[in-house]
């Protein structure tokens, strides 16, 4: 598997990401393994996860695998630490008390001294950014992390976040090396500003639900596989997100072009997303691992320049003032 560096720094990630949100819920430890053990005989490195997947059974299930399945030096650890607003003296989301608490928590659950990669789940806009950058800072020189990251950022708040740490160094300023988004054919909204962004500040993507939550792949053309997320009364909103008019258009396209080209939808849609500029990695959400051999089968596929004109076209999202200049 072909590996990326990831934004400016020296961590080096395969292309293709396993991530585990749905892991000691839907699927269990042996399911994990067999995937986890797949994805590494593959040459995949970058394994994501998050302290609030499953509160807490994913990264439960991870460090249970770590070392049995694979050595842990062999695995680029990334996980988030939720901003969520609680009640309590640290007031919870991005504050130094909440997030430092959150971290010694996945470090717990996941059985290490040190996450490789540790992102800020989301923006806090009740707690002031240095405070939050500050915590970022200590966990880094603590040796709790290694580089730092952020998830589901807008466009100017992974800009403040990177030029913030830019200007706190040499004494801080831990650099934002990452940024995680939703990013597949269906959801290109982050190309208006997250993109631009991101490559001015030298920020890797990492593209979560890069196959649009499950839609991508063709099985909810027709109706619901009982067997889905769709069909989960727990997750069946998580894709309905994106089961439209619009979608089903950019669904049929992809369906063409993988018919055309002998491969499965799957693969054309993660291909796709894969190669657009500034992408690093695809996390890609195997429940199993059959699923996780269809994303592999994507490693040798390239699509013809005809086929990804279309594809960008026909997914074209909506663009205004102003960022239509950047377009131009």
């Amino acid at each position: 598997m072909e590996h990326r560096q990831l934004g400016h720094s020296g961590l080096r990630v395969s292309r293709l990401a396993l991530g585990t949100m749905g892991w000691g819920e839907e699927t269990g430890t042996e399911e994990a393994a067999e995937v986890l053990a797949a994805f590494t005989e593959a040459g995949g490195t970058l394994v994501d996860t998050a302290d609030v997947y499953g509160g807490g059974a994913a990264e439960t299930t991870v460090g249970e695998l770590l070392d049995k399945v694979v050595p842990r030096d062999q695995v680029v650890l990334a996980t988030k630490a939720v901003a969520r607003r609680e009640d309590g003296p640290f007031g919870g989301g991005a504050s130094r008390g909440a997030l430092l608490a959150a971290l010694d928590g996945s470090l717990r659950r996941l059985g290490v001294d040190h996450v490789d990669l540790w992102q800020l789940h989301a923006w806090d806009g009740h707690t002031p950014l240095t405070e939050t950058l500050a915590a970022v800072d200590h966990a880094v020189t603590s040796g709790r992390v290694r580089y730092a990251g952020v998830s589901n950022y807008a466009g100017w708040q992974l800009a403040t976040a990177a030029t913030t740490q830019h200007h706190r160094r040499p004494f801080g300023g831990t650099p934002i090396i990452s940024a995680q988004v939703e990013y597949s054919l269906v959801e290109r909204g982050v190309e208006r500003e997250v993109v631009p962004a991101a490559e001015h500040h030298g920020v890797g993507l990492l593209a979560w639900a890069p196959l649009g939550r499950g839609v991508l792949t063709g099985k909810y053309r027709h109706a619901t596989p009982p067997d889905s997320r769709g069909a989960s009364e727990r997750m069946a909103n998580y894709v309905e997100h994106h089961r439209n008019d619009r979608t089903a258009r950019i669904v049929q396209a992809v369906a063409t072009a993988a018919e055309g080209l002998g491969v499965s939808p799957l693969e054309v849609a993660l291909a796709w997303v894969r190669d657009r500029p500034g992408v690093t990695a695809s996390v890609v959400g195997a429940r199993t691992r059959h699923q996780l051999t269809t994303s592999l089968n994507t490693e040798h596929l390239h699509l013809p320049l005809a086929i990804r004109a279309a594809l960008d076209d026909i997914s074209s999202p909506p663009v205004g003032y102003p960022e239509h200049h950047l377009v131009q």
